[in-house]
């Protein structure tokens, strides 16, 4: 199903997390960015239409300046994201020159999407950008948010921004391979579910505790995501970033994760299209 989603799908919003783009030492993973920005302008040679929703400003902020490590005070958060950003995107913009593509940033919070103001804005940016052939990666604002307008994490920020853009798919790419019956790193037997068609009722039937080491989300803000996409006939893969050649690999059928099917999807397996 995962390739099928892959092949069929033209406009795609691919979430990277933090733990993927975290080498173990916590410091930024250049050799993934580039990697995977090879796999994503194959995409796009192809035909598909991608837009990107990077983590990792506070990751490439503390690559930046390691002094800060132990700094835990609010405004010294924000101020490693205000430099970390910076370092992020010249990753990215350096990776898809390689293959003479340009990005375009967006730095948002919740304040946005509930302006219809700057939503409108915002979806025009978007269009234009990717009808030009500019990929556009996105970020919550982190330098300037606060609680109120927090969106909080980039699995919901993706989903509102893949709803905004009507996009076709969604895929979140984080430090596993799909949802799981029970967390997998405490429990040797848990297995993987492949396909989700009620989000809320797998949210009822799992354990969706705890956090990604170096980010914000876990299991439940993908399952939100999820639910945030589908209510909108999108359908959301989740996938391990980390595994070789990711993005490649799901569209080739090699790759493996959870698939949560959005009312479309549902209505053309149900009726044996």
């Amino acid at each position: 199903m995962i390739q099928k989603l892959l092949k069929r799908a033209r406009k795609i919003v691919i979430k990277i997390g933090s733990n993927t783009l975290a080498k173990e030492d916590g410091t930024i993973n250049y050799a993934f960015i580039c990697d995977f920005a090879a796999q994503c302008a194959f995409l796009i040679e192809s035909g598909k239409q991608i837009v990107l929703v990077s983590s990792g400003a506070q990751v490439a902020g503390l690559s930046t300046i390691d002094c800060w490590t132990r700094k835990t005070d609010i405004h010294y958060r924000q101020a490693l994201c205000a430099v970390g950003q910076v370092e992020l995107m010249d990753n990215w913009r350096t990776a898809f020159a390689n293959f003479g593509l340009h990005i375009g940033q967006l730095l948002l919070t919740k304040d946005d999407f509930s302006d219809e103001h700057r939503t409108l804005n915002m979806r025009n940016t978007l269009f234009t950008l990717v009808d030009e052939g500019v990929v556009p990666i996105i970020n919550e604002n982190d330098s300037v948010s606060f609680e109120e307008i927090k969106i909080g994490d980039n699995d919901n920020l993706s989903a509102l921004t893949a709803v905004l853009w009507n996009a076709d798919l969604l895929i979140l790419f984080s430090d596993i391979d799909g949802v799981y019956d029970k967390n997998p790193k405490r429990f040797p037997d848990a297995q993987r579910i492949p396909v989700v068609e009620n989000p809320a009722e797998l949210r009822r039937n799992i354990s969706v505790e705890g956090t990604s080491d170096f980010g914000t989300g876990g299991i439940a803000t993908k399952i939100d995501a999820a639910e945030k996409a589908g209510a909108y006939g999108i359908d959301m893969i989740l996938a391990d970033g980390s595994a070789p050649r990711a993005l490649a690999s799901l569209a080739d059928g090699s790759g493996q994760g959870t698939v949560f099917i959005g009312e479309e999807t549902w209505r053309r397996t149900h009726s044996g299209q």
